[in-house]
């Protein structure tokens, strides 16, 4: 007798491209961002991008995921170091970068951190989607010196991509000293931000992790019953249509899609979680483990089916979606029972 499966989850294939980590904020939990003199600060080469994203496309992922730090233009030093590639602004380079992807056969996904209207109107029609994380509405010591982090700049780039109509992301960090009233008004603002432009397209919950040599790096992380209280909140919160997304590289889903989660993310067979290099991802065959019984776990590409249906895409990009996507939007291939 066929077992009835009573839950979709889906994730995306992606390869994780930081290209940089130069960074204007300070935040207390973030281990990505170095210094200017630091040796370890980077931009990285078009030519490792490129083979990356080659590799990516050849080991069937559908999305390149551009992040880095918030306004590294602002540093003398580096932009030194950007003229040096060829460019007189990150946002000039990662236009190119966005080409480079297409053209390879992945679809772009930018998290630059915040943006005005004229950027995210610039990237838009390059990226099938992009995302913001708002982590929280409290002000925090944790977003000391940070001014990318003050709460109304980071909502305002959230709606800004709603009325240029981008599929955005965005999502709560959990444990950083916020409380849950903090967290519930941070869900109820992207909420009424989504009822009023229908773009958030997933809402991610992830957990802190306290990262070595940061200032929060003996910061007790949140208990698993913090998290499933979040993702039980932000089910009831959140309309139906926005999926709640959490990390499965850093905490295990499964009873976390039991009280509402319904995405896993992007996990990338090539590269690591640059944000958090010391948890790996799961292979796609793990995650049939890890995400519990009567479970369908299907495939689906950075721009979620509705805005496919919708037609919120570019010409850019609109014969590569057509090309990835079946006619139910998700990827043509990737569908998976546990």
């Amino acid at each position: 007798m066929e077992t009835q499966y009573s839950r979709m989850v889906t994730y995306s294939k992606n390869v994780f491209i930081p290209v940089t980590n130069m960074c204007r904020n300070h935040c207390g939990y973030c281990g990505f961002r170095r210094k200017p003199d630091d040796l370890q600060a980077y931009i990285m080469q078009p030519a490792r991008i490129e083979k990356i994203l080659k590799k990516g496309a050849k080991s069937g992922c559908t999305e390149a995921l551009f992040t880095f730090g918030e306004r590294p233009d602002e540093d003398a030093g580096y932009l030194r170091r950007l003229k040096d590639i060829g460019y007189d602004c990150t946002l000039d380079y990662l236009l190119d970068l966005c080409r480079m992807a297409i053209e390879t056969g992945l679809l772009p996904h930018c998290n630059p951190g915040v943006l005005s209207y004229e950027e995210l109107a610039l990237l838009k029609p390059l990226n099938a989607s992009m995302g913001l994380m708002l982590e929280t509405i409290a002000i925090l010591p944790a977003h000391s010196n940070c001014p990318g982090k003050e709460p109304g700049v980071r909502l305002e780039t959230i709606e800004n991509a709603g009325r240029l109509k981008i599929p955005f992301t965005t999502g709560l960090l959990v444990g950083i000293g916020e409380t849950e009233y903090d967290r519930i008004e941070s869900l109820e603002l992207i909420a009424r931000l989504h009822r009023k432009y229908r773009h958030i397209q997933e809402v991610i919950i992830q957990n802190f992790t306290p990262k070595p040599g940061t200032l929060m790096e003996h910061h007790l992380p949140p208990s698993i019953d913090e998290m499933i209280r979040t993702v039980e909140l932000a089910r009831e919160i959140l309309p139906d249509d926005v999926a709640v997304q959490v990390p499965p590289n850093l905490i295990s889903p499964g009873m976390l899609i039991e009280h509402g989660a319904t995405d896993l993310g992007g996990i990338s067979p090539v590269t690591i979680d640059h944000i958090n290099p010391e948890h790996e991802w799961p292979a796609v065959e793990q995650l049939k483990q890890k995400v519990g019984r009567n479970v369908v776990l299907r495939e689906r590409l950075p721009i979620y089916p509705q805005y496919i249906k919708q037609e919120w895409f570019s010409e850019d990009i609109q014969s590569l979606i057509q090309h990835l996507a079946g006619d139910d939007g998700y990827r043509k291939t990737g569908i998976w029972r546990s």
